[in-house]
């Protein structure tokens, strides 16, 4: 399979990933974009954990305004540098982070978040649906595991798949900009704000 210049041009607009490297995973998946997609992501999610430990002193509040002003976020995301932080992606990734938390209604940034008391909480939930299915117990607690994902996708904004791509999730899509801009990026914070309600 010949790789051509236009094959690795795509690549490189929708990952925002090196030539070189566009072109070894278009060789690597003989050509299939979407199989390469997935390489690279694999690969740069790997990169980008390197580079989540350093500190993010700089960054943007960012904001959206959705429905005519019925509902509206402010978000902080930070990352190393102001270079990063005025940059136009960077500036993108602020809103399409806002757009997300407006849309989804995340109540915690990170898994992390969630209090140990609310997790076992929701843990005695789902068990209580499957107490008299006759399931043994190790049955059960791998649903409730499996549950659990779900959960964490539906309260924890890095969890959620990306409104605009949905293959990937919030955290990917930071990993993803990381590794383009080879500085670390955290969601620190958000609000969200709905009309009439607490």
């Amino acid at each position: 399979m010949t790789i051509t210049a236009e094959m690795v041009k795509e690549l490189r607009q929708r990952t925002g990933i090196g030539v070189m490297e566009c072109k070894k995973a278009l060789q690597e998946s003989k050509g299939d974009i979407e199989k390469a997609i997935t390489s690279l992501r694999k690969k740069g999610y790997a990169r980008a954990k390197e580079k989540m430990s350093r500190e993010t002193a700089d960054g943007l509040v960012g904001s959206y305004i959705h429905l005519d002003g019925k509902i509206g976020v402010l978000v902080e995301v930070n990352c190393e540098s102001d270079f990063v932080a005025r940059n136009k992606e960077f500036k993108e990734l602020v809103k399409n982070v806002a757009m997300q938390i407006a849309a989804t209604d995340p109540k915690y940034v990170s898994s992390e978040e969630v209090a140990a008391e609310e997790l076992e909480e929701e843990k005695e939930i789902i068990r209580a649906q499957f107490k008299d299915s006759g399931k043994p117990p190790e049955v059960i607690e791998k649903i409730v595991e499996g549950k659990l994902k779900k959960y964490y996708e539906e309260v924890c904004l890095e969890e959620q798949p990306f409104v605009k791509d949905d293959k990937i999730s919030i955290k990917q899509l930071v990993a993803t900009h990381i590794t383009k801009f080879g500085e670390n990026i955290k969601i620190r914070r958000f609000a969200r704000f709905a009309l009439g309600k607490p």
